[in-house]
């Protein structure tokens, strides 16, 4: 007599499971040895790969090392592979595809504890141009300012391969923060930082600028049509640089620079 075998249960077939698609990074090309160098020497971590050419040999041999320990590619690639990866020619023989450094949102009420540190804090609002955005950034690390808010204008550049190039390394050494609603902001501000705008003309002449009992917090603004009315009515006053009269205005960037060193002599007398 034929025993009787019970059926085998075999388990429903699963549904196939879709991969979950990963979202591509925005990564950042910066060149140039300065910028490069900066970024090893404060967040190595960031460096994703390195490229560099045969005149960067010797100069990429330390980055090599950490990205040998990290794990990570590096590579000695031909001048026109190198114009490839960089984007641009002007790459100074060495690119690193790095993580771009966060952008936090600007808190005023944070920023008090920043005048504790008696050092200027420069805000931009609508500069649209990444290489007056690095360069900016170049003199403010220069001047040793830690910190600088973006708005959020409509024109407003964002740290880029451009800026980080320009910049040299200061991006780096500088935070940025991005601020919604910067007339509101600086109203807020004013109660820990003495706010600074700027304009082509009717502002108070810089010379006349007197040290006071609160750091500075300088606004830049765009550069063909300057600070917005409600920006400006937001700050403590209105400076001017003189001039000769013979060209109408100087590049925000220059501006900036003559800005920040008049505020640090008189951060420096005051002492």
């Amino acid at each position: 007599m034929a025993r009787h075998r019970p059926a085998i249960r075999r388990p429903p077939p699963r549904a196939p499971q879709r991969k979950q698609r990963r979202e591509p990074r925005t990564l950042l090309r910066i060149a140039g040895l300065p910028a490069v160098s900066a970024l090893f020497a404060t967040a190595p971590e960031r460096v994703e790969r390195l490229f560099f050419d045969d005149r960067m040999k010797l100069a990429a041999g330390g980055f090599c090392a950490r990205l040998a320990e990290a794990r990570k590619p590096y590579r000695l690639v031909k001048p026109e592979e190198l114009e490839r990866v960089a984007g641009t020619v002007l790459h100074g023989g060495i690119v690193a595809v790095a993580e771009p450094r966060p952008v936090p949102a600007f808190d005023p009420a944070e920023a008090v504890h920043w005048a504790a540190e008696d050092k200027p804090l420069l805000l931009l609002d609508g500069i649209g141009n990444p290489h007056n955005l690095g360069a900016i950034a170049r003199t403010a690390a220069f001047f040793g300012v830690k910190r600088m808010v973006l708005s959020d204008h409509s024109e407003q550049a964002m740290p880029s391969d451009a800026s980080y190039r320009v910049a040299e390394g200061g991006l780096e050494h500088v935070a940025v923060y991005r601020a919604t609603g910067l007339a509101d902001a600086l109203r807020r501000l004013r109660r820990s930082f003495r706010v600074l705008g700027t304009a082509l003309e009717a502002g108070r002449p810089l010379e006349s600028l007197a040290a006071a009992d609160r750091p500075f917090a300088l606004v830049l603004g765009n550069e063909e049509t300057g600070l917005p009315r409600a920006t400006l009515g937001a700050c403590d006053e209105i400076v001017t640089i003189g001039g000769s009269g013979l060209v109408q205005s100087l590049n925000v960037s220059v501006s900036a620079g003559i800005l920040l060193y008049a505020l640090e002599r008189l951060r420096t007398a005051k002492k």
